[in-house]
């Protein structure tokens, strides 16, 4: 299992290694970078007050292109409503999201340093990798994808039945925390973003995602 890896990588920030982690909003993401040992830095286009780490406001893209060279890492979370099954009615409704996923991809490219993209089932990823709670023995049903730039082998992930939107939730079930779930403080310990609300839940993936990604990264024969 994943999860037994984890435990090898360090949980100490490195003065050499920076992490820039791009449409951060609360920082689920950049928190398994940090535990990885890198100095995290975040960018979003909105007030993220509840992100602990570093962070700048401002568009995402931009200061990639400005300021992306200076960073050993980047990681993207574009925009998914454009792909996402909660956003489906409203898409066939009419309603129109944007997709940044291959300006994102371009802008990545001519940085010119690794990186990956992170989103969710059905966007327009090349050869991802998937993640999902059960490869970690975590429960929390939040499947994503992981396009990288460098290479990265797909784990076991073993299939996961959430709770019922809706159901109460208690000790030992696995949530899926979108929208207005219940029991938001069992899915921020499970998630390991304790430091969350159910909004920002509800965006977040779990830092063991990115904390194991960071893992193959930094030590690729582990």
């Amino acid at each position: 299992m994943i999860s037994d890896l984890i435990t090898y990588v360090p949980s100490v920030v490195s003065s050499d290694l920076f992490c820039l982690d791009l449409f951060c909003c609360a920082g689920g993401a950049g928190e398994g970078y940090r535990l990885a040992g890198f100095n995290v830095l975040g960018v979003d286009i909105r007030p993220q007050p509840k992100n602990p780490h570093p962070f700048v406001m401002g568009d995402a893209l931009e200061y990639l292109r400005e300021h992306g060279h200076k960073y050993d890492l980047v990681h993207a979370s574009p925009p998914c409503q454009a792909y996402t099954k909660a956003g489906k009615q409203w898409r066939k409704e009419g309603r129109e999201y944007v997709d940044l996923i291959a300006a994102t991809r371009e802008a990545l490219i001519a940085n010119g340093k690794p990186w990956i993209i992170e989103n969710v089932p059905g966007a327009p990823l090349r050869n991802p990798i998937f993640l999902n709670g059960s490869a970690f023995g975590i429960r929390v049903h939040r499947p994503r994808y992981f396009e990288t730039s460098f290479p990265l082998a797909q784990p076991e992930v073993p299939p996961m039945k959430p709770v019922k939107m809706g159901r109460p939730i208690k000790e030992g079930d696995t949530v899926q925390p979108v929208g207005h779930f219940s029991g938001v403080r069992y899915a921020a310990r499970e998630m390991g973003c304790e430091w969350m609300g159910q909004s920002e839940l509800a965006q977040a993936i779990p830092p063991a995602y990115t904390r194991w990604i960071a893992q193959q990264f930094l030590y690729p024969n582990t």
